[in-house]
C-alpha cells in the first residue's frame, strides 16, 4: 500500500514539473516571437507596429504624438543587432546595437540601446517596458 502511495506522489510530482516546463517553453516562445516582431518593426521604421508591443502603462504615460511620429520618419534604421540577452522567469533584457541614418544629413550613427521586457501572466504576453528607442540621445 505504501509503495502505491509513494509511486502516486512521485507521478504527481513529475506531472507538475512537466507542466511547468511546458508553460515555461510557451512563455519563452512568446518572448522570442515578441522580440522578433519588435526588431522587425524597429528595423523597418514601422513605429505603428512597434507601439502595440509596448507595456500598456508606458503607452498611457507616454503616448506617441504627431511630432514624435515625424521625428521617427526622419531617420532610417540601417542595422539592428542583438549583442547580449538575459532571460528570467518574468523579466528579460537585451543590449542592441542600432545603426541609424538621418534622412536629411545622410549621417549615420551607431547606438547601443537597452531593451527590457516583462511577462504579463494575465495577458499571457511579454511587454517592452522601455518604449520606443531614443535615436537622438546624446545629440
Amino acid at each position: 500500500m505504501r509503495t502505491i502511495r509513494t509511486g502516486t506522489l512521485l507521478l504527481f510530482a513529475l506531472l507538475l514539473v512537466a507542466s511547468g516546463c511546458a508553460s515555461a517553453g510557451k512563455q519563452r516562445d512568446a518572448l522570442e516571437r515578441n522580440q522578433t516582431a519588435w526588431a522587425s518593426a524597429i528595423r523597418w521604421n514601422d513605429v505603428e507596429a512597434a507601439v502595440p508591443l509596448i507595456d500598456p502603462a508606458r503607452r498611457q504615460a507616454h503616448p506617441l504624438d504627431a511630432l514624435s511620429r515625424e521625428r521617427y520618419a526622419q531617420v532610417q534604421v540601417t542595422g539592428y543587432r542583438e549583442l547580449r540577452a538575459q532571460v528570467g522567469a518574468t523579466e528579460a533584457s537585451r543590449e542592441i546595437e542600432v545603426r541609424v541614418v538621418n534622412r536629411h544629413t545622410m549621417a549615420e550613427r551607431t547606438l547601443r540601446l537597452h531593451e527590457r521586457w516583462r511577462w504579463d501572466p494575465v495577458a499571457a504576453t511579454w511587454w517592452n517596458v522601455e518604449g520606443l528607442p531614443d535615436f537622438w540621445a546624446g545629440e
